[in-house]
């Protein structure tokens, strides 16, 4: 006799669809018959340089110990991050991925009867968390396609654990700057743990955006999640961390899943996070790359919303599935985000200049095809 599984699910898990990532090229290259080496994917704000040669090699280094498990504390990782954001290692949580980090703190300060704020627009893994730890989402209207911090403010209650902010933030690429992050962290309670999420703060630096490791000394309630995937070029791998005080480490460490970050993944980091050269060619690719996107977008008269991640959410003026799917027959894959309320707006990683050629190309013809 079979049961209803689904029935037989945590009410938020119900309700919860499963996550859907960037198209992978090799799916469009088997529906469409396409060459995959033809297929350019700027759908999933992921590093177009390739690894860091370095973190490359510290790989291959590791090879031959893929018989043993990994270091479970991550000592040398965590020491490096440690001295290069002046923080004690204790304050140091390491995740695989900066979404594993997300959902340490969901699982350790969310259940049933309690609550975690955050952003329209944002990031879909804090629904997902939140809903799965038996806890109610309360999502706050965007200003301006970005947080309206204020308003978050007000909607942070006695049952309220954690908020959720991401600056700049995923998929609108919109920012707030350090007087207003300030402001925002005086004003919350003691008892909610802010987790701000930077997972793209390195291609940031030296803007106005804050750094949230500013902050932390100020803040015993504040969570700064950081990750690999992005500006170090390690998204495979699935490596981030959390910097928070000990005392928050230290509970995310008792719910942590044993090993959660593998050897590769423990020395690329490493070497990745000591080769400032390819982290400074990672910016530098990054910023010229959304000047010619940028350009591109005025030149077909289309409205963007400016962003300081690696990617960026332009209005195609019209429903955009129909613009998604004529660039996916040209072999480009961007991505779609009416599920973040943007129904008209197509996500577009910075990849290599003919990438973003090939792009506006593409998609210049599509919308000419009407």
């Amino acid at each position: 006799m079979s049961g209803d599984f689904l029935a037989l699910a945590q009410p938020g898990v119900q309700q919860l669809s499963p996550y859907v990532p960037g198209k992978p090229v090799d799916e469009l290259a088997r529906e469409l018959d396409i060459d995959p080496a033809t297929i350019v994917k700027l759908a999933s704000n992921e590093n177009p340089l390739g690894a860091s040669p370095k973190a490359l090699a510290a790989i291959r280094d590791e090879l031959a110990e893929l018989t043993r498990y990994p270091d479970g504390n991550g000592f040398a990782l965590k020491s490096l991050l440690a001295g290069r954001c002046g923080v004690a290692i204790e304050q140091v949580t390491l995740g695989n991925g900066s979404n594993d980090i997300l959902e340490l703190v969901a699982r350790a300060y969310l259940a049933p009867g309690l609550n975690a704020v955050f952003s329209e627009h944002a990031f879909a893994v804090y629904p997902i968390v939140t809903r799965a730890a038996g806890a109610q989402a309360r999502v706050v209207p965007a200003k301006s396609w970005g947080h309206d911090l204020p308003a978050m403010l007000g909607a942070i209650d006695e049952q309220t654990r954690v908020v959720f902010i991401a600056n700049p933030n995923n998929p609108t690429g919109t920012w707030f700057g350090a007087e207003a992050l300030d402001e925002f962290l005086q004003d919350v309670p003691a008892h909610v743990l802010v987790v701000l999420d930077e997972a793209y703060i390195e291609y940031a630096e030296g803007s106005d955006l804050p750094d949230g490791l500013d902050f932390l000394a100020a803040y015993p309630n504040l969570l700064v999640s950081r990750t690999f995937s992005k500006a170090y070029g390690l998204a495979a791998l699935r490596v981030g961390y959390g910097l928070s005080n000990p005392v928050v480490a230290d509970v995310l460490n008792r719910v942590r899943q044993p090993f959660n970050v593998n050897s590769l993944a423990l020395a690329a980091a490493c070497a990745a996070l000591q080769d400032a050269d390819y982290l400074a060619e990672s910016r530098r690719l990054n910023e010229s790359g959304m000047q010619q996107l940028e350009a591109g977008f005025a030149a077909l008269g289309l409205r963007w919303i400016p962003s300081k991640g690696n990617f960026v959410a332009v209005d195609v003026g019209c429903e955009a599935a129909p613009v998604f799917q004529g660039l996916l027959r040209e072999g480009v894959i961007v991505r779609p985000v009416a599920n973040y309320g943007m129904p008209n707006h197509l996500r577009v990683t910075i990849g290599l200049p003919a990438e973003n050629t090939r792009f506006l190309e593409a998609l210049a013809k599509v919308l000419a095809r009407g």
